[in-house]
């Protein structure tokens, strides 16, 4: 694959996608929204014309379920949802698959978490069961981060008693992720999936969850091929999701390994760059601004 120098700047090199693209799949933080974390204002009608040509949407991310229904709430008929970083996929309100942590090794997590914390690094976890996230920690401002990302949470005293399926544990280091939390996630590292998602939340999840797998069951699920599917990613839990896709779009923002990965590089977050891409590509418009 070429370098990064070496291609130009997308979406002035390619003029228009095969006319059969079926299916196309956006990370949400960093990718689809804005540094603010505001979507798009043109989002709407872009999804009505995208379902006119019988193309279907499916936002990527690791926000829960329920957050990602929340955001896209009275416009995703017909929609599909990777959340929790490819352990959760839904379609049209119904479950198509998931790939779950196992329960000791959320409480392992947990109580990891709890040694940090004694050690000083001001860290929560959240245990993401597939209905509602939980956590211990109860200060405002750990709170209001879980809830960018959780709108179904709730405390409890001790979250290695969740029960139920759980997606993934979720850790939120106030400081950069990678220089404390991570490295004390090494021993998970061998058998489990350990996602540096941003600059302070790691994820932890079975050994074969990721957003490439996730799509690649919606694909076979939907019958769509990688040829028919457009892909936009900008940090470092979408590189699976990058390889799923023959068309696959790093934002201009995006971590290095990303712009290394994809094929091509689109315009960033903040200048509206999956809708700009998008509409080029497929000949659409969603009105002034986008």
């Amino acid at each position: 694959m070429p370098s990064t120098a070496d291609r130009p700047n997308l979406p002035d090199d390619i003029r228009s996608l095969p006319d059969d693209i079926r299916l196309i799949v956006t990370d949400m933080d960093g990718t689809l929204l804005d540094d603010a974390g505001n979507p798009p204002a043109q989002l709407p009608q872009l999804l009505a014309q995208l379902r006119q040509r019988g193309i279907l949407f499916s936002p990527a991310s690791g926000r829960q379920y329920a957050t990602l229904a929340r955001l896209f709430e009275g416009f995703d008929d017909g929609m599909a949802y990777i959340a929790e970083n490819g352990t959760h996929v839904v379609r049209d309100g119904q479950e198509i698959g998931s790939d779950p942590l196992d329960p000791a090794v959320a409480a392992r997590l947990v109580k990891t978490a709890r040694r940090l914390a004694d050690d000083g690094v001001d860290i929560g976890a959240v245990v993401c069961a597939k209905n509602c996230a939980y956590t211990e920690r109860t200060d405002d401002a750990f709170l209001a981060e879980v809830a960018k990302y959780y709108v179904a949470h709730q405390n409890v005293e001790d979250a290695t008693t969740v029960e139920g399926e759980i997606n993934k544990v979720a850790l939120f280091d106030f400081g950069p992720a990678a220089r404390a939390t991570a490295p004390a996630l090494a021993e998970f590292a061998d058998t489990h999936q350990v996602v540096v998602s941003s600059e302070h939340w790691i994820d932890v999840m079975s050994r074969t969850a990721n957003k490439g797998a996730a799509l690649r069951r919606l694909q076979h699920d939907l019958g769509i091929t990688p040829s028919q599917t457009l892909v936009f990613g900008d940090y470092l839990n979408d590189l699976e999701m990058l390889d799923a896709a023959e068309w696959s779009f790093a934002m201009s923002n995006a971590h290095p390994d990303v712009l290394e990965r994809a094929r091509h590089v689109a315009p960033s977050n903040n200048d509206n760059g999956v809708l700009r891409t998008i509409e080029r590509l497929l000949r659409l418009s969603a009105g002034p601004g986008a």
